[in-house]
């Protein structure tokens, strides 16, 4: 714990070709309604016969999708953003594998404290998040089977929090507050895994949050945004604190074509007490509905 707070920190300030999904900054230019809707699909195909190098057949694809939509009048903000991603991997001789999968429903209100601008404000965040399908922990098991880690709403998280946000610019935002966090789990088989008692299904929480969002395009067709947020639990000891980092970088090839590298990092010793570390480069096609 004491070795990743500092690297999220070289991280989040130095890194700056990053971009995570997950990201709401309600700008204070913002006037009425405002949405937007993207998603994309990536692919890719590897096959090898008598191949001096070596390789293993495989086919994989990949799907995400970001609605987003933001309002403003006067003093008061609202964002929603709904994130998905889904992706699975056919691997020869060892099958079908899932490669991303994420649902995610964010609400952010906010409330400026002055009337010339919204470099301070109140806000309020609602969010849920959880994924679509099984998880597996690939032959882990004594046999060599595979072992049953998630599904959907095992785990799923629900909070709440409010706060003081500072907004300095329309790219820029950090947050300190009070949060509830829910923990479900609704597979009996998983309730030990992610910290609850054998026979619950739900855990309350209580603590602080602190977080930072950054969104923006750094150079022409190339975008960024990055966030990380943290919980920590008022019951618990500070190097329990539950950190989520999520990046993501997206560069325009031409009007439908897009490459991204994507890099998240948790920590949640409820789970493990190791880093979770996700990497993800792909070329794919973006399509902008909205």
């Amino acid at each position: 714990m004491k070795k990743i707070i500092p690297l999220l920190l070289l991280l989040f300030l130095g890194i700056d070709n990053l971009e995570a999904q997950e990201t709401i900054i309600i700008s204070d230019t913002l006037s009425g309604w405002h949405n937007s809707w993207v998603a994309g699909i990536n692919a890719s195909q590897a096959s090898y016969s008598n191949w001096a190098g070596g390789g293993v057949n495989n086919i994989s694809a990949s799907g995400n999708s970001t609605f987003t939509t933001k309002y403003r009048k006067e003093k008061f903000g609202y964002g929603f953003l709904l994130g998905t991603r889904y992706g699975k991997s056919k691997i020869e001789g060892q099958g079908t594998r899932k490669t991303d999968d994420l649902l995610s429903i964010r609400n952010r209100f906010t409330y400026d404290l002055a009337s010339h601008n919204g470099t301070y404000s109140l806000y309020g965040n609602v969010n849920f998040r959880t994924q679509f399908d099984k998880g597996f922990e690939y032959e882990a098991a004594p046999d060599g089977s595979d072992i049953l880690i998630s599904r959907f709403m095992a785990p799923a998280y629900f909070s709440q929090g409010v706060g003081l946000a500072y907004i300095p610019s329309d790219f820029f935002s950090v947050e300190a507050g009070l949060s509830l966090k829910q923990t479900i789990v609704t597979d009996g088989d998983l309730e030990t895994l992610y910290g609850l008692d054998e026979g619950e299904s739900l855990r309350n929480e209580g603590g602080f949050t602190l977080g930072a969002g950054y969104e923006r395009e750094i150079i022409t067709n190339f975008n960024i945004s990055s966030s990380v947020e943290t919980f920590t639990n008022v019951n618990r000891a500070i190097s329990s604190t539950d950190i989520y980092f999520s990046n993501q970088l997206t560069a325009k090839v031409n009007d439908i074509i897009t490459t991204s590298l994507r890099f998240d990092v948790v920590y949640d010793d409820d789970f493990s007490n190791e880093v979770q570390v996700l990497q993800v480069l792909s070329l794919g096609v973006s399509f902008i509905l909205i």
